[in-house]
């Protein structure tokens, strides 16, 4: 064989080993991409009930759009080809991140539904919270069995959700003063709870269903104090019933847009006139709005579905900024109340008005 075929062999061949080798080295990265976005104002669209539904209280007709924004992010175990991974750097419609970035090393898909499942939950409790807090409508709080320390001596007595009224008879009005009781006792002595079982707590406890509960203490672990094991935390109660009902969404990001759907149900001003927002961010009880990860697909997803305008997290607002697309327009948003007053300019045709990223 002549030299130079052997050579262009030769280069053909190292040039299909690597193209080979890049389809099947694995990288570490996760891919994101755009999610689906639901109507906080509409239906579910697996059941066709509605996204908040809100009893005990009077509601109000609204029309147009306040959607959350989702992203679609692949699973902890896979990891693209190092193929897919230049493929995904170099489209608008997929980000790629470290894998590490999204799954903390180890996590398990299944530990990453759980945190997702929960800090969804958490959002929405913030939400109700921050909701009723902008229409001036009291809130109350319990403190309650957060959580149950597995082999520790309230096992199997206390339960997580259960409202806790007493301690040895001392009113519980802060988490604190759980342990504060408990330690007046000595290891092994008996501290007696009152409380109200997380089955019979909902959705206004019933002071007929109080019982006492005597829970032998422990030791705490290299201290001279007593224990119960158990963890106690805050729970809000609400004058009137709000169910937020959405299947296979995770995270803490759709706060801010419940908030906003809750508002609009309950006050008689049709909020958006009819127009198509969507829009992302946590809330904190106090209608603080944060930022939130994946900005870049959330927008794509709003645009793709009819969206005109996308509230958007301060703290997003620069890299919102560098990637919008065509006819979305951002509106920075750093807490509800900001966010109600700009529908109201968004009713009003007022655009001049609107909070801008970039201002």
């Amino acid at each position: 064989m002549p030299r130079r075929s052997a050579t262009m062999l030769a280069a053909t061949l190292l040039l299909i080993g690597l193209l080979c080798a890049s389809v099947l080295t694995k990288v570490p990265f996760t891919e994101m991409s755009p999610g689906p976005t639901y109507n906080t104002l509409g239906a579910q669209d697996k059941t066709g009930e509605p996204v908040i539904t809100i009893t005990g209280h009077e509601t109000y007709p609204t029309s147009g759009h306040l959607n959350m924004t989702t992203v679609q992010v692949t699973g902890a175990k896979y990891q693209p080809s190092l193929v897919s991974a230049i493929v995904g750097w170099m489209r608008d419609d997929v980000l790629v991140v470290p894998h590490d970035n999204v799954y903390p090393k180890g996590q398990t898909d299944q530990e990453a539904q759980q945190q997702n499942a929960e800090e969804f939950a958490s959002s929405e409790d913030s939400a109700k919270t921050a909701a009723l807090n902008q229409l001036n409508i009291p809130v109350g709080t319990e403190i309650i069995v957060s959580s149950v320390s597995s082999g520790g001596p309230s096992e199997g007595k206390l339960h997580a959700g259960d409202q806790i009224v007493a301690v040895d008879g001392v009113a519980i009005t802060s988490r604190s003063q759980v342990a504060e009781q408990v330690m007046k006792h000595k290891p092994g002595e008996t501290a007696v709870f009152t409380v109200v079982p997380h089955a019979k707590a909902a959705p206004v406890p019933n002071p007929a269903d109080q019982v006492q509960v005597p829970i032998t203490t422990a030791k705490a672990p290299g201290e001279d104090r007593a224990i119960v094991g158990i963890s106690p935390g805050v729970d809000h109660v609400y004058p009137f019933k709000i169910d937020i009902g959405l299947q296979d969404v995770g995270g803490p990001s759709a706060g801010l847009m419940f908030a906003l759907g809750i508002v609009d149900k309950l006050t008689p001003t049709d909020l958006t006139g009819g127009t198509f927002v969507a829009g992302t961010g946590t809330i904190d009880d106090d209608g603080t709005v944060g930022p939130i990860g994946g900005i870049r697909m959330k927008l794509i997803a709003a645009r793709d579905k009819g969206a005109e305008y996308f509230f958007t997290p301060a703290d997003n607002c620069a890299e919102a900024a560098k990637g919008t697309p065509s006819g979305l327009t951002l509106v920075k948003v750093d807490n509800l109340a900001g966010a109600v007053k700009a529908l109201d300019a968004i009713r009003a045709g007022d655009r001049a008005a609107l909070p801008a990223c970039g201002k």
